[in-house]
């Protein structure tokens, strides 16, 4: 199933990364617009995260390697974007440290915890999905960066980035606890 209207739209994630960042590099001196297309395009393709899980359910196109290819597109993309940001100084790198430190961590967790048929202790809960929604909220926001009619975007995307920053670590935790037991299992048989 790697070509199914899921997965493609899974795969638009991942294509909109290189698009994302170019928009930088072509346009550096024309910000205001770089910002728009850029936070446009992200927006899109965010909404995409919602809609592949929802067609593969309803049209019965679930995959392995669509479970696997989804959430390493939203890591991909909200990574890229990340690093976009704190290029431009508009998110603290403590506050990108702790998402990209999480994201690589807890997908690390989750591989081991799959070699030794575990994965169900580190399947993935609401807390990691509403920390996704926020970070994919937040970015948008951070793109912008500016005062758009009454809704300054700074502010409001500086607020949800900790907010993220915040269900980051609580998910992590959250992960870690559900691990825990099985780690110490595995110690135990070593």
């Amino acid at each position: 199933m790697f070509f199914t209207i899921p997965t493609l739209l899974t795969w638009t994630r991942i294509i909109a990364i290189p698009l994302i960042i170019a928009v930088y590099y072509v346009f550096p001196q024309a910000a205001s617009y770089r910002d728009f297309i850029a936070a446009g395009l992200f927006a899109a393709v965010a909404v995409t995260d919602w809609f592949d899980g929802y067609l593969a359910r309803k049209l019965n196109q679930t995959s392995a390697f669509g479970a696997f290819l989804d959430p390493v597109a939203d890591k991909f993309l909200v990574c890229a974007s990340l690093l976009i940001l704190l290029e431009l100084g508009r998110i603290n790198s403590f506050i990108a440290l702790i998402i990209i430190g999480r994201e690589i961590a807890i997908t690390a967790l989750r591989e081991w915890m799959a070699q030794i048929g575990a994965s169900a202790s580190v399947a993935v809960h609401m807390v990691g999905k509403a920390k996704t929604m926020v970070q994919m909220l937040a970015i948008p926001f951070l793109l912008l960066y500016r005062k758009i009619w009454v809704i300054d975007t700074a502010w409001w995307g500086s607020c949800l980035i900790y907010i993220a920053a915040i269900l980051t670590i609580w998910s992590m935790v959250y992960y870690l606890r559900k691990a825990i037991p099985e780690i110490r299992r595995q110690a135990n048989r070593s």
